[in-house]
């Protein structure tokens, strides 16, 4: 019989057995760095470094099988302001080893993974973000994305002061997790396949239609268990270890679809400060948040916000300071009301970029602004003996402010 220090013997440092959990965490991890490296090597000699420009926003779209990820895409799409279509990570594996492995409710490899998926990252039409459906699955495509992230936050330092610096935006990250129990997985799994089957016998028979995608794993209970248990063993894993670094949201899927909807919709509540960049932040800070800012044209604005403490700094900084001692005040006393006029002779917003940034600046923090500049001749001096009446010109802008007013109980 073992004795108590023999069973405390496996959680000294020098045990075999305690340093074998370890061994192959830094195993995944180096092999990450292999993995990684390469790639990113070739994408480096292929593009040149000025054009690593990848996505402001990067949604990572995990799941279980059946969970609701394809469904849902267009609905967080559009909760996030995004125009693009996902980027499907088994719709990039199509070569014939990995159909094999994906028919057999298998992993495809990581190397292929990370060398597709980076340079697809790289179009146009993803600069403002997009949605990773089914990235990533293992650990290490999860030190693949650290070190993704990692090189983008390098490149924004490395392009930071120069004209480039717009395409080196800060990186945002989401994690969005939709999650099913097994029994409801594998019921979706086998019930996707006998719609596939149906429509797919209707296309061959009529002609009419596309042919949809037959998957293995949605024909047998067996398969689709064992895509289950994959996900649950590989997948949840690595997506857990992002929870601590990344924006994270875990959606239970289980129910019906709008309740599902709803579901995500609270979870992918904006907050802008996540987004902008750092310094644009600090600037910001003093003025209040009204309240949630609308999604429509989010990228745009962000973009624009960020642009001006990168290429107007100076200006920014006046504006945001006469918002802030000037107007808020005034804003402040209308809370009630919801309505703020005010007329003001101050010269920082005499530059025509400056009206821009004043509503851009009252849009993000959730307020409604509308200036209208009015030109009055004012009398300065009377020539008696001409009779002439010299005037100068006095501009007057007259700032709107509107927002959500205090709702108050009467009679």
């Amino acid at each position: 019989m073992s004795s108590p220090a023999t069973i405390l013997v496996p959680r000294e440092p020098s045990a075999p057995h305690s340093s074998a959990p370890a061994r192959i965490a830094d195993l995944e991890i180096k092999d990450a760095q292999l993995i990684f490296g390469a790639v990113w090597a070739d994408l480096v000699a292929d593009v040149g470094r000025e054009n690593l420009r990848f996505p402001k926003e990067i949604i990572l779209l995990g799941g279980a099988p059946g969970a609701g990820k394809g469904t849902n895409t267009d609905f967080i799409a559009k909760a996030r302001g995004l125009t693009c279509g996902p980027i499907v990570i088994s719709a990039l594996l199509d070569t014939p080893e990995a159909k094999r492995l994906k028919d057999g409710g298998n992993m495809v490899g990581d190397r292929e993974v990370i060398g597709l998926l980076l340079r697809r990252l790289l179009r146009p039409e993803y600069r403002d973000g997009v949605i990773l459906d089914g990235f990533p699955r293992t650990k290490v495509q999860v030190e693949c994305l650290k070190l993704l992230v990692d090189k983008m936050h390098a490149l924004r330092r490395e392009f930071y002061s120069t004209p480039l610096s717009i395409h080196f935006r800060q990186p945002t990250v989401h994690i969005m997790v939709l999650f099913v129990d097994e029994k409801t997985s594998v019921d979706r799994q086998l019930h996707r396949g006998l719609e596939v089957k149906a429509h797919n016998e209707g296309v061959r028979r009529t002609g009419v239609g596309e042919l949809l995608e037959e998957r293995t794993t949605d024909f047998d209970q067996g398969l689709a268990q064992r895509r289950y248990r994959v996900f649950k063993e590989q997948t949840w894993g690595a997506l857990q270890e992002l929870k601590e670094i990344f924006h994270y949201h875990f959606v239970n899927a289980q129910g019906a679809f709008d309740e599902v909807e709803r579901n995500i919709k609270h979870e992918l509540e904006y907050q802008s400060t996540l987004e902008l960049d750092p310094r644009t932040v600090d600037r910001l800070r003093a003025i209040p948040v009204a309240s949630e800012i609308i999604v429509h044209a989010r990228q745009e604005l962000v973009k624009r916000l960020d642009g001006y403490e990168l290429e107007h700094p100076e200006l920014f900084g006046r504006v945001a300071q006469f918002i802030e001692k000037k107007i808020m005040p005034i804003v402040l006393r209308h809370a009630i009301s919801g309505v703020a006029l005010v007329n003001t002779e101050d010269a920082a917003l005499d530059d025509p970029l400056s009206l821009a940034m004043l509503i851009d600046v009252f849009s993000e923090r959730g307020y409604h602004a509308a200036v209208d500049l009015h030109r009055i001749e004012v009398p300065e001096h009377f020539d008696v003996a001409t009779g002439h009446i010299k005037c100068r010109l006095k501009k007057v802008y007259r700032v709107q402010v509107r927002f959500p007013g205090s709702e108050i109980r009467r009679g």
